[in-house]
């Protein structure tokens, strides 16, 4: 199985070449970047996009994914910006919401990546079939643009209403979109019903996952263990998925933890479980 690794972990910093060489050191084979503007600055080809895109080449270590944008800002919304949205029911703040994801998309004219990781709308965000039919002409319109760069878009599984593993098959199923696929997020799923259930509905859609802990209460990220999800079963359900996807970890900063070090942990636990 295919071990990788989200660069959220250091989404509070500058991505640079020495953090990626630090990922590999901890046993990632592959990457997950994590499209924030203070992160990586998407839309600085020139000189930001370049300088990582140096690093892959000379590297040799595959871009799996990128996460799509949450927020156009350098701050993560945390000056009140309005987050990134392709379920919006305004054209305008739709169009605005699909323009930064494509910002975002063309980091694969430099720098090839199989996955963009989509989620319709925000945390927290209620159905309706006016924002269901939103997003899916955004998911259609970009879609369209990915496929030139060879990109595909999955869905993931995050806690709102428009995003619940009955939902997101209907999605795919209504819009006929079928290289459309999803990202299994273990954590979302431990709040938002059990994974258990949540596999069962998605896994044959499945072709990435965010892998990361919690107590059932909150979306915390924390490294798998530090929470109440049982992992034995996980990762009997991620040998047995349909199309083998890649062991990804996306885990919040802890300040007491070296994120190196406690990645190859990590991978060793999670493969003995």
């Amino acid at each position: 199985m295919l071990k990788a690794m989200s660069t959220y972990v250091y989404v509070k910093e500058r991505l640079h070449p020495g953090l990626l060489d630090g990922l590999v050191r901890g046993g990632a084979q592959a990457i997950e970047i994590f499209a924030a503007r203070q992160h990586l600055d998407y839309a600085n080809r020139r000189q930001h996009v370049r300088e990582i895109a140096d690093w892959f080449r000379t590297s040799g270590v595959p871009l799996h994914s990128v996460h799509s944008p949450m927020y156009a800002d350098y701050e993560m919304g945390r000056t009140g910006a309005s987050p990134v949205n392709v379920a919006s029911t305004d054209r305008s703040q739709r169009v605005d919401a699909m323009d930064e994801i494509k910002r975002a998309l063309e980091i694969a004219e430099q720098i090839p990546f199989r996955f963009l990781v989509q989620h319709l709308g925000p945390s927290g965000e209620s159905f309706n079939d006016r924002k269901f039919e939103a997003a899916m002409t955004s998911v259609e319109h970009l879609r369209a643009f990915a496929k030139p760069l060879g990109v595909r878009i999955l869905l993931e599984n995050i806690p709102n209403e428009l995003c619940t593993p009955d939902k997101l098959v209907e999605f795919i199923q209504a819009s006929h979109f079928d290289d459309v696929g999803v990202c299994f997020d273990f954590g979302h799923a431990h709040i938002t019903s059990n994974v258990l259930e949540a596999f069962e509905i998605l896994k044959n859609h499945i072709r990435s996952t965010h892998v990361h802990d919690n107590a059932g209460d909150r979306d915390s990220h924390f490294w798998p263990g530090k929470g109440s999800i049982d992992w034995k079963q996980a990762m009997e359900l991620l040998r047995a998925a349909p199309h083998t996807p890649p062991l990804l970890l996306e885990i919040e900063a802890d300040e007491k933890v070296n994120a190196v070090e406690k990645m190859g942990e990590t991978f060793t636990e999670l493969e003995k479980a």
